[in-house]
């Protein structure tokens, strides 16, 4: 008999095993972002490069998440989790202890895979644990966590880096990691994909190449310029990587993305929710801590609580909104909270550095609810039209686009935040300035740096620079969050299709059993 048969408290303590996983894996991406000034002084090194402590883990794990999620179905879910929590620990525990950025980045990239096979490995085993509405509220409290993470990582690093250091963000990840080892593991029923054969390989190489060298080319371009030969080539090289990959996944015969999937709108609508939140909630949520310390001047703990506001709906809202479900469909709800995350992503624009503190807590108070709402739907809706057996392969999928959106969400934000400074200050300053290294200065929250590369011009003229390029970013922000919502919306709420392919399970069976209404 399995110990969660025994234990009648058995699947609620595995569902609070993967869930405080889940809220360690963001906060492990959200910590080091406010730590960058801190680890440059530590440790040195170019502002790109330090862009890499962020990146490089987000990046690992959108790429090796959804291998990771065939490797689950086939050796299983549980060993799959044990591992990659086991291997999560063990790196964090290493991070305190690098002696240069080189190794940190390393480091970032090996736990970002880490995070990959735990996170993969334990949502899909909450299918197995959980059916109907129970399973609706369990992955609801999973995103509830996820965001969690994302809310509690600047607040929690600056506390900890006022007070013990930056090295120390990361000891917080090593006493979560035994929490899961100790409390959840045990309990936790071992399930796999009887039919899973092998292990895509060329399709994992292959995404990653996609993913990998469309991120470099979107932060290469604002460098050394769009038709630039280094640009161009990264880009080429991601659109072949992307079309030898779909080539492969329709030629293999256990492929780690079943590309079938995409006939069904609805599973497309899905997969577009977490770009909308990646482009109202995460990009805000790494960017904003840049400009608090970096261009509003504050300390590390004070730019921590000002993020409040924007991270603490997501402690409470996502909850809420998986109970409305049975009032409202959950198309609906997702659609109510882009459009106000888009009015809060204006209202944001139009707050100009140096103005008082409580000029943000409104606008960023909207941005936090309004992506709150379909955080906690998104993971149920996703992994609902797919059969259990391979809800590895759907969670992985899921969390590769839900990585790959935040990862190139952030690539894309910080390229134009930074073509938007040099074109801005080309017009502002004249033709002679180093833009390049001024926008990327600025971009970086280093006031410092760009006084230094351009001594007679006064603070006022780079906080009316830096506004006037972060509101026409909010701009954007705004527009492309509503777009992804439209898109979720009309999709979602199209019929089922008649005839479901071999993969897909009735989506009227998942509404009759409990899940929540589309």
């Amino acid at each position: 008999m399995d110990q969660t048969a025994q234990h009648p408290h058995g699947k609620w303590l595995v569902l609070a095993a993967v869930c405080l996983a889940g809220m360690m894996m963001p906060l492990a991406f959200t910590a080091p972002g406010i730590a960058i000034p801190a680890i440059s002084h530590d440790l040195g090194g170019s502002a790109l490069a330090l862009a890499w402590v962020v990146n490089g883990f987000i990046l690992a794990f959108g790429s090796a998440v959804m291998a990771a999620g065939a490797l689950a179905d086939r050796f299983g879910r549980k060993r799959m989790f044990t591992i990659g929590v086991i291997a999560f620990g063990l790196i964090s525990l290493a991070q305190v202890f690098v002696p240069d950025l080189l190794t940190l980045n390393i480091l970032r990239a090996l736990q970002g895979m880490a995070a990959a096979m735990a996170m993969a490995g334990g949502s899909a085993s909450l299918a197995h644990e959980f059916d109907g509405t129970a399973r609706t509220h369990a992955y609801s409290l999973l995103g509830t966590s996820f965001g969690a993470g994302l809310a509690i990582g600047p607040l929690w690093s600056g506390f900890v880096i006022e007070h013990f250091g930056w090295r120390s963000i990361f000891l917080t990840c090593v006493v979560l990691s035994v929490m899961v080892l100790i409390f959840g593991v045990p309990r936790m029923r071992e399930s796999r994909d009887p039919q899973a054969k092998g292990v895509d390989i060329w399709g994992t190489i292959t995404f990653t190449a996609t993913l990998l060298l469309l991120t470099l080319g979107i932060l290469q371009g604002p460098q050394s310029g769009w038709a630039s030969l280094p640009t161009l080539a990264m880009l080429v090289g991601s659109a072949i990587a992307l079309a030898i990959f779909i080539q492969v996944e329709r030629t293999h015969p256990r492929s780690m993305l079943d590309l079938q999937l995409f006939r069904n709108w609805r599973f497309i609508g899905a997969q577009a929710l977490p770009s909308g939140t990646a482009f109202s909630f995460v990009v805000p949520l790494v960017i904003l801590p840049i400009r608090f310390i970096g261009i509003e001047g504050y300390d590390p703990v004070h730019a921590g609580m000002m993020m409040v506001p924007l991270s603490l709906p997501m402690l409470i809202v996502p909850l809420l909104a998986a109970l409305s479900t049975r009032w409202i469909a959950a198309s609906t709800l997702c659609l109510i909270g882009f459009v106000i995350s888009s009015v809060g992503l204006l209202w944001l624009g139009t707050v100009p550095p140096g103005a008082a503190q409580t000029d943000f807590v409104w606008p960023m108070l909207l941005i936090g609810v309004g992506a709150s709402l379909p955080w906690g739907l998104m993971d149920d809706l996703a992994i609902s039209v797919v059969a259990k057996e391979r809800a590895g392969m759907a969670a992985g999928f899921f969390a590769t686009v839900r990585l790959a959106s935040e990862s190139l969400a952030l690539a894309i934000v910080a390229a134009v935040l930074a073509g938007l400074l040099q074109v801005i200050m080309l017009r502002e300053l004249g033709s002679n300035v180093p833009a390049v290294a001024l926008g990327n200065a600025l971009a970086a929250g280093d006031l410092a740096q760009a006084h230094g590369l351009l001594p007679q011009t006064s603070h006022a003229t780079w906080l009316h620079v830096y506004g006037s390029a972060f509101q026409t970013m909010t701009l954007l922000l705004a527009g492309l969050t509503l777009a992804t919502g439209l898109l979720a919306f009309f999709t979602l709420r199209r019929a089922p299709a008649r005839q479901a392919e071999p993969v897909l399970v009735p989506v009227t069976a998942a509404v009759q059993s409990g899940s929540c209404p589309q």
